[in-house]
């Protein structure tokens, strides 16, 4: 049976290593792709056992998911600002905590509160860079309007999110310091921002003068960085060898023959290819000249030195051969003693993961 397990050990331990860092700034989880794959609520427990009861969605049904698994007194914040009538009707049922990143949110939640004689929580999102949703520093004057103009909501939060806090520094510092002067001047207007947060998990790692009221993180908790830390890859998936052959010389394995036998070569055959997110990957942003050039480079260097994808079989590391097909994959297991039945652990990314029990141990 092909399974997803997550280390529960390993997943406190990153929580633990991330609670520290904190320094007591609350950490706000980020559960967004049903938990980075690992499943809305399965993670949610491990979380609210380490003390985090802070919690963002982006789906309605990741919020109605906590209510319904006795997330009662959870802070929800929904990070989409939304224009949806039913959907915003919904997330009002469920008490989250909703984002306002235009005057039209505004109005419509202002207008559903008030139908309900409700006032709604929310947190003003200000757009610095990313170019999705909220206020642009430009407009800091229609958020300061917001307060005395729509009485049936709380602001309880302002939030920004960088575009590229893991490898743009001067970008990251120049949308904070646009950030911190629209925070400045709400406040010079004698208005209450409360929570303060701008840090995903690759800036909280690197920017800790940037933690302020608060942090949100999800990468980090997986410990999938694209840095090094001292975090660890919370996941792996299992399969078991199910098929086991000699390829004689000169035979070849895999959709294109790209792989032939040098010798006569014991192959394993494990059920699990690219449609369960074996070798996937998210396409790169090609949008700047750098960006095109580092992918070019990489291609190159692909190309003159191949990487090969390893598994496990019995503490030993062996490459996987030739194309990967939808369904399989071949392993060269020279020098390993296995069997079929045999566990076999491959490196698949939780969000990549398709067809696959998630298992927490």
């Amino acid at each position: 049976m092909n399974r997803y397990v997550v280390s529960r050990e390993l997943l406190e331990q990153n929580i633990k290593q991330l609670k520290k860092q904190a320094g007591g700034v609350p950490i706000w989880a980020v559960i967004k792709g049903d938990g980075y794959g690992l499943g809305v609520l399965s993670l949610a427990e491990v979380l609210q056992e380490q003390g985090i009861d802070r919690f963002c969605v982006t789906e309605v049904k990741e919020a109605q998911i906590l209510r319904e698994n006795g997330f009662d007194t959870a802070r929800i914040l929904m990070l989409r600002s939304l224009t949806d009538r039913e959907t915003v009707h919904r997330l009002l049922d469920l008490r989250v905590i909703l984002t306002v990143g235009s005057l039209e949110t505004a109005q419509l939640i202002d207008e559903l509160a008030g139908q309900r004689s409700d006032v709604a929580s929310v947190h003003l999102k200000i757009d610095t860079g990313m170019g999705r949703y909220g206020f642009l520093p430009s407009e800091t004057q229609q958020v300061i309007e917001l307060y005395g103009k729509y009485k049936h909501l709380a602001v309880e939060g302002i939030y920004t999110h960088f575009n590229n806090a893991a490898g743009d520094e001067a970008l990251t510092r120049r949308e904070f310091t646009a950030f911190q002067a629209v925070v400045a001047q709400i406040r010079a207007a004698g208005l209450e921002t409360g929570t303060v947060h701008c840090c995903n998990s690759a800036a909280f790692l690197k920017y800790p003068e940037m933690h302020m009221d608060g942090v949100r993180l999800g990468s980090a908790v997986l410990g999938r960085m694209p840095f090094r830390t001292k975090l660890r890859p919370v996941g792996y998936a299992q399969s078991e060898i199910e098929s086991l052959r000699v390829l004689p010389k000169g035979h070849t394995t895999g959709y294109g023959g790209t792989w032939k036998a040098k010798k006569d070569t014991p192959v394993a055959i494990v059920p699990v290819g690219w449609y369960h997110g074996l070798q996937l990957g998210y396409k790169a942003d090609l949008c700047r000249p750098a960006d095109c050039l580092r992918a070019a480079f990489l291609a190159l260097k692909c190309l003159l030195r191949p990487q090969k994808t390893m598994v496990e079989i019995k503490g030993k590391k062996c490459p996987i051969i030739g194309t990967i097909g939808m369904l399989h994959c071949a392993v060269d297991v020279s020098g390993v003693d296995c069997a079929c039945g045999d566990t076999v652990t491959l490196p698949i990314k939780p969000l990549n993961v398709k067809g696959m029990e998630v298992q927490f141990r």
